[in-house]
């Protein structure tokens, strides 16, 4: 059976603006601000009161999956200039001591599992701020896509490759997601 139409809302809380420039979606906030341009996906967002509204009419099986996709996308975009978002890496070794430098727009990860030239890793957005206290590395943000990618950059950075990862377990690895920056 063929749904007419699919429809999903997101509330806009206290303290947060939002603006629908087309389908330019502008989120500002205590935090911060953050664009997104939607413009090629076909669906319709319009802002009604303090509700954001995404709607599909007489979608397909992939438009009515991008409804809460964009949905989900546009509530982020609200908790991140809101709260912000932090991800927790620890630094894991059992032989080399690895050492984390942060410089400029990269990451430096040196000494790993012995080599002499630093592994790096790209700091993804300006609003991404890496901070490195002993074991962890702590990425924040108000964009998630910018934080998520960055920490998925410092692991991949450190992958272990061709030795059995079960017996080199060394790298760095997320183990806490967050809202909120924490300091």
């Amino acid at each position: 059976m063929k749904v007419i139409e699919e429809v999903k809302t997101v509330s806009i809380p206290e303290g947060v603006e939002v603006q629908l420039n087309g389908k330019i979606v502008t989120v500002k906030g205590e935090k911060g601000t953050i664009t997104r341009d939607f413009s090629k996906i076909p669906l319709t967002i319009e802002k009604e009161g303090n509700t954001i509204i995404v709607r599909a009419h007489w979608p397909r099986k992939k438009e009515a999956a991008l409804v809460g996709t964009i949905a989900s996308h546009i509530q982020n975009m609200i908790t991140g200039v809101t709260k912000g978002f932090t991800y927790k890496l620890k630094i894991v070794f059992s032989h080399f001591p690895i050492s984390v430098k942060v410089q400029d727009k990269t990451i430096l990860i040196e000494n790993f599992t012995g080599e002499r030239s630093p592994r790096k890793a790209k700091i993804v957005g300006d609003d991404v701020k890496v901070i490195v206290k002993s074991e962890d590395v702590i990425v924040q943000g108000i964009n998630i896509e910018h934080v998520s990618q960055t920490a998925a950059n410092i692991e991949q950075a450190t992958k272990v490759k061709n030795k059995d990862p079960r017996v080199f377990l060394d790298g760095i690895y997320v183990y806490e997601k967050t809202e909120g920056l924490q300091e």
